[in-house]
């Protein structure tokens, strides 16, 4: 899904297709955005989008914001790695303890209640292919968000040590934000 703020903040729902490992009862990773692939909101992230804003914040001595659901008054830890590869942009960091709600999200994580990661950007750059998809060329990361709901449904994340049977759980969840959607997309047409 994307939405935009009333700043100017758009977010974009991925969930990982990668393990978001919890381990010492707060660190996590696991990729944030996959380059190439065709979100639900109909953008295709290019490889390399990242790298001016990473650049600039590590220049400026400033990190991506570890939210809560984008809120940014809940922010519930830190990312201490947040890079790009060749598959997307990578993430790793700690929930914080001291803070009520990254315990709540570290217990979630663990049961399998929340699996997506989401992330806080401005557009930079993009143009619109053949078929109508916009390719995202350069975008200002402000932050990466713990979500309930994330935009790739061909990504996964899980709680360490998950047994291959446990996403029947995460693909229903996906059916139903479909169906949702859809709902939503009715009602707003009338």
């Amino acid at each position: 899904m994307r939405e935009t703020s009333d700043l100017g903040l758009e977010l974009k729902f991925t969930r990982l297709e990668v393990d978001l490992s919890v381990t010492d009862g707060a660190l996590i990773e696991g990729y944030a955005s996959c380059f190439g692939v065709r979100d639900r909101g109909n953008d295709i992230v290019e490889r390399g989008a990242y790298a001016a804003s990473l650049k600039l914040l590590a220049e400026a001595g400033r990190s991506v914001k570890m939210l809560w659901q984008h809120d940014p008054a809940e922010p519930i830890g830190v990312w201490d790695e947040v890079r790009e590869d060749e598959k997307g942009l990578f993430v790793k960091g700690r929930l914080l303890p001291e803070v009520a709600r990254a315990r709540e999200a570290a217990a979630l994580i663990a049961a399998g209640a929340i699996d997506g990661l989401s992330i806080g950007y401005r557009t930079v750059r993009a143009t619109k292919d053949e078929a109508g998809r916009r390719r995202l060329a350069e975008l200002e990361l402000w932050e990466v968000s713990l979500v309930t709901f994330p935009m790739l449904p061909e990504a996964r994340v899980g709680a360490k040590g998950e047994s291959p049977g446990d996403g029947l759980m995460r693909d229903l969840a996906a059916v139903i934000e479909d169906a949702r959607r859809d709902f939503a997309r009715g009602a707003e047409r009338g």
